[in-house]
């Protein structure tokens, strides 16, 4: 170890920080395998480092008691370290980097066993002389009878001990998750203590740590030292919203973003005291993301939207502010389309009314006003991901499928194009609505076009809320016009299940009302869960917009070996021009360089040599005249 004059150590524990686990409490899971009373003495073993790192007991005392009830030999210790390797927290994995330029002067001192802390940290750069740890005793056949005694690390106190032995001359840093990493702090032999959280938080500790740090990325930012993260995403919070699925959420944490889970929906003004600083906001059709919130949100780079509509979400604000939106058009489509399927059979057979009297004890047994699909003229009012679905669905079932869409699209099968709404509402036995939620279709079905449809009509609405009069509907219904109706949006919805739902559609006969669950299955839900943060994820890490609703699209390569400037601009000549001439100022050499414009912005990508550029490099980027937002990554 170098023994220059003011240097700065890095003093790191090694179970539940540099590994997820700990190391001695694993042993004890594979050694005693086969064993009836495994569980029990694992939960004895575990209890004890528990007690051991909170400082509620003597650390000799329960590291002796932890032996005894280890039953381990030679071949555990080997299982373990491969166990081990693929237990090295996520954070030390990603910044090698750091590891071996600083190798000198990172100490693993630790209260485990060097028997299977070497393999594992040496293979990231840390350096076996620098290793400080227990020593196990074995007998003649391998097993583990005890621990080395002379070894102060098997003491009380035992990592004080140590580093007053060592007596390092400069700054010391405890970066660890047990309370014997504070009390190298306490005794004066550390300048700060570092709480590390992110495989496991205890209260104790992290309320005499100076700080607490989720993850080996929060240290190396707090102290600018070289890192692989060029902002830590424990700092990064992301606020889901609306009961988004789990796995979501997930997503989000095993990355190591800050996660606020909310179940349901947030008005403008709670929307707003909320989302001061988030960096990533992920809601459904309920929570409208309106101009006053965006300019209420100045962290804010992305938006999922986990459902098909973005209609919720001001589009021209947010990319106005550089914030890249994100929705799911595909991930729930199977869904709607089982439900319209289903709702038309349903409704075609007249069953509810049917049920409903069974449930009152009437008996109607008759096949008046109930018939078959087959044959019917299928009107598909929007030919999207959902219509063409249907379309196919509904030709199985040998009915005869017509649609209407605003964009020339191909007919799938035998589906008819129509040219006009008014002649499709003029043929068809059932219409179902898949169109989008923009300002120009409120009310696109009315009273008028109730009376252009034919008599006995069946109609779905699994589309959004406010594309029809309710109240146009209702009459239609009640004077026959419209045999039967399926509705699953409404132009006003509870923000949660608490509240009531209101509707003059309540009460009427053969209308089936779901509380919009169109694509609310588990499968649907799941898929949406996986595929909205993969894009967000892609964007904040990476960059790539590939699937913004309002973004220009680039998909980037993963960024290796260099640093990552994303620029995002008005859409004005000459900015390309102006970014180029201060690389040429500042003589930073472009590895990489894309652009992609659409009407409101430019997006630019510059990869560069991390070595290659100054502060006052990045300032002139910044100052680019028309700039909206920018970020680095490395």
């Amino acid at each position: 170890m170098t023994d220059t004059l003011e240097q700065t150590y890095y003093v790191i524990d090694f179970d539940s920080t540099f590994t997820k686990v700990e190391g001695l409490d694993e042993l004890a899971h594979i050694a005693l395998a086969g064993n009836p009373q495994r569980e029990n003495i694992v939960q004895q073993i575990r209890d004890l480092t528990d007690k051991g790192m909170n400082g509620e007991m003597p650390f000799a005392e329960g590291l002796r008691h932890r032996i005894e009830l280890l039953q381990a030999n030679r071949a555990h210790i080997d299982d373990l370290v491969e166990f081990l390797r693929t237990k090295v927290s996520d954070s030390f994995a990603r910044n090698r980097a750091f590891l071996n330029e600083f190798a000198d002067n990172i100490l693993i001192v630790s209260s485990g066993f060097k028997e299977f802390i070497v393999p594992i940290v040496t293979e990231l750069g840390i350096k076996e002389e620098n290793v400080y740890a227990n020593t196990f005793v074995f007998d003649d056949e391998g097993n583990v009878v005890g621990v080395d005694e002379s070894n102060v690390l098997s003491k009380d106190k035992g990592k004080v001990k140590l580093l007053q032995a060592l007596q390092l001359e400069g700054d010391v840093y405890a970066i660890g998750d047990g309370y014997t990493d504070y009390e190298l702090k306490a005794a004066g032999l550390a300048n700060r203590f570092y709480a590390f959280t992110e495989n496991v938080e205890r209260e104790r500790v992290m309320g005499v740590a100076d700080h607490v740090v989720p993850s080996l990325d929060e240290f190396l930012f707090l102290n600018q030292l070289p890192r692989a993260q060029s902002y830590p995403k424990s700092r990064i919070k992301v606020l889901l919203l609306e009961n988004v699925h789990p796995v979501a959420r997930e997503s989000f944490e095993r990355e190591g973003f800050n996660v606020e889970f909310v179940k349901g929906a947030l008005d403008e003004d709670e929307l707003i005291e909320k989302i001061k600083d988030v960096t990533i906001l992920g809601i459904r059709s309920k929570t409208m993301v309106t101009r006053r919130v965006l300019e209420n949100a100045p962290r804010l780079m992305t938006i999922g939207a986990f459902c098909i509509g973005t209609n919720q979400i001001d589009l021209k604000t947010a990319t106005e502010r550089g914030v890249a939106v994100f929705n799911a058009p595909y991930s729930n489509t199977r869904s709607v389309v089982e439900l319209a399927v289903g709702e038309m059979i349903m409704l075609i057979r007249n069953i509810f009314p049917k049920s409903n009297g069974m449930h009152a004890g009437k008996w109607d047994k008759s096949a008046n006003n109930s018939f078959e699909v087959r044959g019917k003229k299928l009107g598909l009012v929007g030919y999207g991901h959902i219509g063409t679905q249907l379309s196919v669905i509904g030709e199985a079932l040998g009915m005869e499928v017509y649609f209407y869409d605003i964009v020339d699209k191909m007919p799938i099968g035998n589906a008819k194009k129509l040219r006009s709404l008014d002649e499709l509402l003029q043929i068809a036995d059932v219409v179902s609505l898949h169109i989008d939620g923009r300002k120009e279709n409120k009310n696109l079905i009315g009273k008028r076009e109730f009376e252009l449809m034919k008599d006995h009509v069946v109609f779905l609405n699994l589309a959004r809320g406010h594309v029809v009069d309710v109240a146009a509907l209702v009459e239609a219904l009640k004077a026959g016009k419209v045999a039967g109706a399926g509705v699953d949006v409404f132009p006003y919805e509870p923000k949660t299940n608490k509240e009531p739902f209101e509707s003059e559609l309540r009460d009427l006969p053969n209308v089936i009302l779901t509380p919009h669950i169109g694509g609310s299955t588990e499968e649907a839900q799941e898929s949406i869960g996986n595929y909205v943060p993969e894009r967000l994820l892609e964007y904040i890490n990476n960059g790539s917009s590939t699937g913004s609703v309002n973004f220009p699209e680039v998909q980037l390569p993963v960024l290796k070996g260099c640093h990552r400037l994303l620029h995002i601009h008005r859409n004005v000549p000459g900015i390309l021009a102006k970014l180029n001439n201060i690389f040429a100022k500042y003589n930073v050499n472009i590895t990489g360089q894309y652009l992609k414009t659409n009407e409101q912005i430019g997006y630019v990508i510059m990869d560069v040599e991390s070595s290659s550029y100054s502060e006052e490099f990045v300032q002139s980027i910044r100052e680019v005249e028309a700039t909206v937002r920018f970020r680095m990554l490395y």
